[in-house]
């Protein structure tokens, strides 16, 4: 009941809610992204989402156009040189995000769900991941935002391909987390994964998701 029906019904509520909230404090951001940088203020880019399905994603502008296509490529770092000016506090404090209640709105997200990726990098999950990770909808936090809170900087310090590291270390714990999240799916867990997606924001180095939720997969050695 509350996958099919409430779930839905919980996002509308929470993205309405959202955008009448912080609509006054995403003004000053727009017109900074406005006056610095490449004047962009969003930026949108093809993922994959629900049953595998492309969707547009909503983001605020936080580096340069060409990305993509310079060194680094899908992978960002921290003081990452592709950074506008503005880029950096927006992605640490994950406000450059806040846009995707507009992608909760038309139904290709939910609030709480696995991040939707591009599909270069959707692609480094496991087989079985792929197959099934997008039975839900992607969300704007989920339980792999949580535990890789800090991604960016994982990437900065391996002397490895970054995407080498990712496709090896990363990608293959965070399709856990999301296959563990799909067979938890309640009220309660996304409520949860909400309330830990805002104290990570004021204690990044808090492990209160593993006291929360005890039965996660077990913690990889690279994260401590």
């Amino acid at each position: 009941m509350y996958k099919k029906v409430l779930k839905r019904l919980f996002d509308l509520i929470c993205a309405v809610v959202a955008i009448v909230v912080l609509l006054p404090f995403m003004i000053p951001i727009i017109i900074g992204l406005l006056l610095t940088g490449e004047h962009q203020v969003f930026y949108f880019q093809e993922r994959i989402g629900y049953r595998n399905m492309p969707f547009s994603i909503w983001k605020f502008a936080t580096m340069l156009k060409n990305s993509p296509n310079l060194p680094g490529g899908m992978h960002t770092t921290r003081k990452d040189p592709r950074l506008m000016p503005l880029g950096g506090f927006l992605r640490k404090t994950k406000i450059n995000e806040i846009p995707q209640v507009v992608n909760i709105l038309t139904g290709d997200m939910s609030i709480v769900g696995p991040r939707p990726l591009v599909e270069k990098v959707f692609n480094h999950y496991p087989a079985h991941v792929r197959a099934v990770i997008n039975n839900v909808r992607p969300g704007l936090t989920g339980i792999g935002s949580i535990v890789f809170r800090d991604e960016e900087k994982l990437l900065s310090d391996t002397e490895m391909d970054k995407q080498e590291f990712y496709a090896r270390f990363i990608s293959p714990y965070k399709g856990e987390l999301e296959l563990w999240y799909q067979s938890h799916l309640s009220f309660r867990t996304d409520f949860m994964l909400i309330f830990l997606t805002a104290w990570v924001i004021f204690f990044p180095e808090s492990q209160l998701v593993y006291k929360i939720f005890r039965n996660l997969p077990a913690r990889p050695d690279y994260l401590d």
